[in-house]
């Protein structure tokens, strides 16, 4: 089945070369089945890397999908250019009167900063109630995930001593959770943060519920109002080598930074990253649209 963004936008053509069935935004009209409204607030600095990501991995669904990029009209990118945003993305505040089956809000490289220090924080509160009668179900993503359950719970993130970066194995706490329906006991996801949220303070709060956590990389599911609301503090929506780009970025600004775990072959960053995590990470968005979204 078919996903349907503009034709222009760059993901089109990427992904059709790698095989993906993606179909032009006008065509929605001609759809025999019912279309899925995805919103995507995309808050990261390099947005067509961004949407391209959560593009590919929504296609994999067998549902009629249209995905809506969204943006702060406050904020303005230095990483992406101005003519990309005009074409594609729509101010938050032009669509709020309309309602979304799914709702996506990406993580944002800002974690250093108090999140009322932010400089779009008052917008993102805006959202955060505004998905609580306007969408079905909403996943934030990595520090949206960590915003999210600040403003609902009150949940601080706390920093660490090492960035967070690498694959990690997970457990699967609720087997009945729909969201998790044929994981395995274990399963991979990447990570690449400098701050969490604790374990403890998650199961402190009766209003959410801890569906998975690593060892290594602490929480990673939470949910919460029976899935309205779910908070991922990784990115199984990484491609193989998204990892890579991200270390080698930030080798070439000279910043300390150890490559990240379990990705590449035998721990070498000289080799080849090797895929862990991605059926987990496809039957993870998978069970999200079909259990959460198209209800």
């Amino acid at each position: 089945m078919p996903l349907y963004i503009p034709k222009d936008l760059p993901a089109f053509d990427l992904l059709k070369k790698e095989g993906i069935h993606i179909d032009i935004q006008d065509k929605r009209a001609n759809a025999h089945e019912p279309v899925l409204k995805i919103g995507l607030l995309n808050l990261m600095p390099l947005k067509i890397e961004t949407e391209t990501d959560f593009i590919r991995i929504l296609s994999k669904s067998e549902l009629h999908i249209e995905v809506s990029l969204i943006r702060f009209n406050s904020h303005q990118s230095r990483n992406t250019p101005k003519e990309h945003l005009d074409q594609f993305y729509s101010d938050f505040s032009s669509v709020k009167e309309q309602s979304f089956d799914g709702f996506i809000i990406t993580g944002a490289p800002i974690e250093h900063l108090p999140f009322e220090q932010v400089s779009y924080w008052k917008e993102l509160k805006e959202v955060f109630e505004w998905s609580k009668t306007h969408v079905k179900s909403t996943l934030n993503i990595c520090w949206a995930a960590q915003a999210g359950l600040y403003h609902f719970y009150n949940i601080n993130k706390y920093e660490l001593e090492q960035k967070k970066f690498g694959i990690f194995e997970h457990q699967v706490l609720n087997k009945s959770c729909p969201l998790l329906e044929g994981f395995e006991p274990t399963f991979n996801a990447p990570h690449s943060r400098h701050t969490e949220v604790r374990t403890e303070d998650i199961n402190n709060c009766p209003e959410i519920e801890l569906l998975s956590v690593s060892n290594q990389a602490g929480v990673f599911i939470v949910s919460a109002n029976a899935g309205q609301q779910l908070f991922i503090t990784g990115h199984a929506e990484y491609p193989l080598y998204r990892l890579d780009g991200e270390y080698r970025r930030d080798l070439s600004k000279g910043l300390e930074i150890n490559a990240p775990v379990n990705y590449y072959k035998n721990n070498d960053s000289s080799l080849p990253p090797i895929e862990t995590w991605g059926s987990h990470a496809n039957l993870l968005f998978m069970n999200w649209l079909n259990h959460y979204v198209n209800k």
